[in-house]
C-alpha cells in the first residue's frame, strides 16, 4: 500500500476551459487524449505534460461541491491523487491513524483543510513518476515538453498545526520528514517541514506562520484562502532557462530578484552550473546542498486572491530544499504582495 507517486491533481476553478487554455498557451500543457465522460453541471478538462496530470473542474451550479469550493477558497487544488499498490489498504491505514474518510468507495480522505487526498491504484510494475493510464498516441507539444514532473506541493497550515500535519503524513500516509527549517524575514517568521514518500516521488512542503511575529504572506494566504490548502505546485524541468524564456515569451510573468542577490552568488556558492548572467537575466534563484545545485523561479500569481501560484524548478543533483531557497520564496512573495498593494 506504499504511496509511490502523485497520479494527478484535481484543480477546481471558475471556468475549466479558460484555465486549461491558459496552461496550454503559457506552459505547453496539452489535452489528454482520454478526456473525462461528461457529467451534468460539471465542466472538466484533463491536461498532461511529462508525467504531470492536471484535472480541471468547474461548475455553474451554485450548490455543487466544485462551485462551493471555489466560492469559499477561490480557485485551487481540491484533491491530490496518491498512487499506491493497494488503495483499500492505504485507506484502512489512514483511517486507523485518525484520517476522516470522505468517500469510502472513492478512497477519499480529508487532507489539509478542504484539500482532500485520494488513493489511486498503481500496479507494482508501474514506473515511479509515470502515472498509470497515460494515453498512447496523444499529440506532442511543439518543441517537446517544457516541464517533466511535479516536484513538490507546498501546503500552508494554520499556526500550531505543523507538528500535527507532519504526524498525519508520517502515520496515516507512511511518509517521512526529511527537512525542517525556521525562517525569519525581517519582523516575520514561518516554520516549515518537508515530508516525502519512501519512493521520493511525493513531496509536501508544509508551512505554518509564526503568530508571535508580524503577520506575513502565510497569514495572508490562510485568511484569503479561508484555511489550510495548497499554496503552490512546483513543476520540475530539465532546462529551466529554456522553460522560463519560452513561458515568458508566451506571456507568463515571473517574480523578479534584486541584482544584489546575483552579486553575492560567487561568494555564497562559488561556481554555478548555469552562468550567473543567465540567472540574472531570467531572475532564476539558485541554492545547493551536498548533492548539487537547484534552480527555481516563481510565476506571478494570476489568482484574484493571490492564494495560488506555480513554481518552475530544475535540480542538478540537489535533493533537498536549502534555507536560502525557502527564504527566497518567502521574500519573493512578499515583494509581489507589496507591489499589488502599492
Amino acid at each position: 500500500m506504499t504511496i509511490r507517486t502523485i497520479t494527478h491533481v484535481e484543480y477546481h476553478c471558475a471556468d475549466a476551459a479558460r484555465s486549461a487554455a491558459e496552461l496550454q498557451s503559457c506552459f505547453g500543457f496539452r489535452r489528454d487524449a482520454e478526456q473525462p465522460v461528461w457529467r451534468p453541471g460539471v465542466q472538466a478538462v484533463h491536461l498532461r505534460q511529462g508525467s504531470i496530470r492536471l484535472r480541471l473542474h468547474s461548475s455553474g451550479i451554485g450548490d455543487h461541491p466544485v462551485a462551493r469550493y471555489v466560492e469559499r477558497h477561490g480557485e485551487g487544488v481540491a484533491v491530490l491523487a496518491l498512487g499506491c499498490t493497494d488503495p483499500r489498504a492505504a485507506l484502512e491505514r489512514a483511517e486507523r491513524h485518525g484520517a476522516e474518510v470522505l468517500d469510502r468507495d472513492g478512497a477519499l480522505i480529508a487532507g489539509f483543510g478542504d484539500t482532500a487526498l485520494r488513493f489511486v491504484d498503481l500496479p507494482d510494475d508501474a514506473p515511479v513518476g509515470a502515472p498509470v493510464g497515460a494515453p498512447v498516441g496523444a499529440p506532442e507539444a511543439v518543441g517537446g515538453d517544457l516541464l517533466d514532473a511535479l516536484d513538490h506541493v507546498a501546503i500552508c497550515v494554520p499556526a500550531g498545526q505543523l507538528a500535527r500535519a507532519v504526524l498525519f503524513c508520517e502515520a496515516a500516509l507512511g511518509m517521512h520528514r526529511i527537512f525542517g527549517e525556521y525562517i525569519a524575514v525581517g519582523e516575520q517568521g514561518m516554520d516549515s517541514s518537508v515530508v516525502q514518500s519512501p519512493s521520493g516521488d511525493v513531496t509536501f512542503t508544509l508551512i505554518e506562520p509564526d503568530t508571535d511575529r508580524r503577520a506575513g504572506q502565510i497569514d495572508t494566504f490562510l485568511a484569503d484562502h479561508d484555511g489550510a490548502g495548497v499554496q503552490h505546485l512546483a513543476f520540475r524541468t530539465g532546462d529551466i532557462a529554456t522553460a522560463v524564456r519560452t513561458a515568458r515569451a508566451r506571456g507568463v510573468e515571473f517574480l523578479t530578484t534584486p541584482g544584489a542577490y546575483y552579486d553575492a552568488l560567487a561568494e555564497r556558492l562559488g561556481g554555478t552550473a548555469i552562468p550567473v548572467e543567465t540567472l540574472r537575466e531570467l531572475n532564476v534563484l539558485v541554492d545547493q546542498d551536498h548533492g548539487g545545485q537547484l534552480f527555481q523561479i516563481f510565476a506571478r500569481s494570476t489568482h484574484p486572491r493571490r492564494t495560488f501560484f506555480l513554481e518552475v524548478i530544475e535540480r542538478q543533483g540537489a535533493g533537498t530544499f536549502g534555507t536560502a531557497n525557502i527564504k527566497a520564496l518567502y521574500e519573493a512573495v512578499e515583494r509581489q504582495h507589496a507591489t499589488a498593494t502599492a
